[in-house]
């Protein structure tokens, strides 16, 4: 399993208004190609763009971007958060 759980904080809740980006900690071993192809298996949601960084504490940090405006909303609401 690449990813290990949707990152929210205010910015990334931001960037969600804002973008329709979603922010989600994975594996530091995870690849780009890696991740996009599980959120694609897992949320059966389209993925235009990954991005990833490293956090302060050690942790990689995808950022995703989707082809649907309303996924990263439907994500979130799947999973509780929202």
């Amino acid at each position: 399993m690449v990813l290990k759980h949707p990152f929210v904080t205010e910015k990334a809740m931001m960037m969600l208004d804002k973008d329709s980006k979603l922010q989600f900690i994975v594996t530091n071993e995870a690849t780009k190609h890696q991740i996009k192809r599980e959120i694609q298996k897992t949320f059966e949601q389209n993925v235009t763009g990954v991005r990833t960084i490293m956090t302060t504490h050690g942790q990689k940090k995808a950022i995703v971007s989707f082809t649907n405006e309303k996924a990263a909303e439907e994500i979130l609401s799947r999973l509780g958060i929202m």
